[in-house]
């Protein structure tokens, strides 16, 4: 009777062992705040098997900022998930693997699901005079200093609209300022595109921080149309007198003028009688 019930505790050992799996997640201690935050994931689970790589904030409450889902694939082979920290405070931070079915309930005693990284925020040490908004007639003017850097100079890489360097990483002067100690910067990078601009600093301690400039088109100039009024002088008007009515004469009748000369002719026979 014990030999049978030794033998079904190790089928039941064997058994639990083969349908545990392993899942390993490893993110590093800390990183500054705009580095990816690079996490691997390692794991036996069948090929096909997903689950969710979550990024907390930690606080009084675990606040979701990041969510990434990853598959396993059939060479198992480590995967990389970038965790993107532009933007973020510093501080605690929770990377945390969810299940999205019963999977969790397979996992192996040795597995690793939480990890607890830590972002490290310097970008308060730089400080920007130059306009953040810029047109592409002046872009990029990137001014401004650094705390506590003198004369030592600030490495800087400009990243464009698409995500790619347009210039640097590259090391330019920083002159100090005697009271604070900062190391005050001024550089011009050409910009000729429309969008926002990333300048990632570093400093002999490390990576500093990024701050985004937002590069504009120039306003085109709207011409404006100057109308003229020209002034109505009023004229009095022409008044236009009536034409009076064209008398048609008719032509004298041949009687009336062959009756005035016999008349005539009367007269002088009777005038030459009395003589």
């Amino acid at each position: 009777m014990k030999k049978i019930i030794l033998i079904a505790l190790c089928m039941m050992c064997i058994v639990g062992t083969a349908s545990a799996y392993q899942l390993y997640l490893s993110c590093p201690e800390s990183v500054q705040v705009g580095i990816p935050l690079k996490c691997s994931i390692d794991s036996n689970f069948p090929a096909g098997t997903t689950f969710n790589v979550v990024m907390y904030q930690s606080g009084y409450t675990a606040t979701p900022v990041k969510s990434q889902s990853v598959t396993i694939q059939e060479n198992h082979a480590t995967q990389y998930q970038i965790l993107d920290t532009k933007g973020l405070p510093g501080g605690q931070y929770k990377v945390e693997i969810q299940f999205i079915g019963p999977d969790e309930g397979r996992l192996s005693t040795d597995s690793k699901t939480l990890q607890l990284p830590v972002l490290i925020d310097r970008s308060g040490e730089i400080t920007i005079t130059s306009p953040m908004t810029q047109n592409t007639d002046e872009a990029l003017r990137i001014e401004g200093s650094v705390a506590k850097i003198g004369n030592d100079g600030v490495q800087i890489e400009v990243r464009g609209p698409d995500g790619s360097s347009i210039f640097g990483p590259q090391w330019i002067g920083t002159k100090e300022q005697v009271q604070s100690g900062a190391g005050e910067f001024t550089y011009k990078v050409t910009a000729t595109m429309p969008g926002e601009y990333d300048v990632y600093f570093k400093d002999v301690k490390g990576y500093i921080g990024v701050k985004t400039f937002t590069v504009v088109a120039p306003a085109t100039p709207v011409p404006t149309t100057v109308h003229t009024t020209v002034p109505v002088t009023s004229r009095p008007p022409i008044t236009v007198p009536t034409p009076l009515p064209t008398t048609t004469q008719s032509p004298l009748s041949l009687m009336p003028i062959v009756a005035a000369l016999s008349i005539m002719g009367l007269l002088s026979v009777v005038l030459m009688k009395k003589r």
